[in-house]
């Protein structure tokens, strides 16, 4: 059963907390900050909150607009059954440290961009089939990025605790953001494509402007003592989700700075999370060999999607229709999100975990990586 701190039903599908505002702070400078300002946060402003606030109400009312009317365009489960793997790409990162161990698709879906163990995030073109760029600054593994949805700017993470924010047009490093005291477990752009939630195994998430590279706000879960595995906005913005390495999924109301459900019945650390684009759903897994699905709007568990022994997910993500679940293991698997949430199929192509896993616009072809080091995408011949 959902443990509910408050009464979340309606926070959670329509999410509108009363606006509280922190005092206002200073106007930001522009110089660059030493590493002590930077884990100070400014505040969150009024005019913050108003920005997130109104996203928010845009963003529903586009969301009910378009219903539960599926895409036009969008495979079905019986075109998806005939994917195939269409390009392999195993040249990206170094030889001498393999993994790609991060995925996603830049504004356009023509580039990808990928982490590595090398410690290197590589810009891919995948009609070109050539790397535009390879950017490098962190000085350990790269385990997230995440691509701005308009502008050519990507930010990334990594155990050596900093989050990167990259102009990828000009090759540079816009900022680096040392707001954590422990490794950086997970990335999530919010809406309005100015800030970026993190977290972290020093048990805080933060909240940071990339324009400016300013943290706004850092906050840390008081009712447990475990490092965050991983984050994730809820599509409207005033949510978010985040999974802890004791097995606990937390939902968070982003102005109240307060955790507001939890989803228990993992056993293990949170290995991933993923919210549908429609908002419906919340997508878990752990080290426990089983995805769970909850009703966002019931806040219920509603499916346990039971995997093989010793299956390991390591990436979740819905289509941009909240259709399709793509899990990324042991192999790559596609579910049918319904009551059943029917396996469509499987790809065994990598030679070792897949990492992580991406759909491709309206689902015309999915992109997975691995340890084996190698980028694939599978989509119709």
């Amino acid at each position: 059963a959902v443990v509910s701190t408050q009464s979340t039903g309606a926070a959670l599908a329509a999410a509108q907390p009363v606006i509280s505002a922190a005092p206002v702070p200073a106007p930001a400078q522009p110089e660059p900050m030493d590493v002590e300002s930077q884990l100070t946060p400014i505040g969150l402003s009024e005019e913050v909150l108003q920005q997130l606030q109104q996203t928010h109400v845009k963003l529903t009312s586009l969301r009910k607009k378009r219903g539960k009317e599926l895409p036009e365009g969008l495979p079905t489960p019986q075109q998806l059954k005939h994917f195939t793997q269409t390009s392999s790409h195993p040249g990206l990162h170094s030889a001498s440290l393999p993994g790609i161990l991060c995925l996603d698709l830049l504004p356009n879906a023509k580039r990808t961009v990928t982490g590595g163990a090398d410690r290197n995030i590589v810009v891919f073109d995948k009609e070109e089939e050539k790397i535009v760029c390879t950017l490098k600054g962190h000085t350990k593994k790269v385990t997230s990025v995440v691509a701005h949805r308009e502008e050519n700017i990507l930010i990334s993470a990594s155990p050596d605790q900093h989050v990167r924010i990259w102009d990828i047009a000009n090759e540079t490093c816009r900022h680096t953001l040392r707001i954590h005291d422990g490794p950086v477990t997970g990335l999530s752009l919010h809406p309005t494509g100015d800030y970026v939630l993190s977290s972290s195994a020093d048990q805080h998430w933060g909240f940071s402007d990339i324009n400016t590279g300013k943290l706004l706000c850092k906050v840390a879960d008081q009712s447990v003592s475990h490092g965050l595995t991983c984050c994730q906005f809820h599509p409207d913005g005033l949510i978010f989700g985040t999974g802890t390495s004791d097995s606990l999924v937390k939902i968070w109301d982003f102005k109240e700075q307060k955790s507001a459900a939890n989803f228990p019945g993992h056993s293990g650390p949170i290995s991933a999370i993923a919210f549908s684009e429609n908002g419906y759903y919340l997508a878990t897994s752990a080290d426990d060999e089983v995805v769970k699905l909850w009703d966002l709007r019931k806040l219920k568990n509603f499916k346990t999607i039971s995997l093989e022994d010793k299956y390991t997910v390591r990436g979740l993500t819905f289509d941009n229709s909240g259709h399709y679940l793509a899990v990324a293991g042991p192999d790559v698997r596609l579910y049918q999100i319904s009551k059943q949430c029917d396996l469509v199929t499987t790809w065994a192509s990598h030679t070792q975990d897949a990492t992580d896993v991406r759909f491709g616009p309206n689902a015309s072809y999915i992109a997975s990586v691995s340890n084996d080091r190698t980028l694939k995408f599978y989509s119709a011949n």
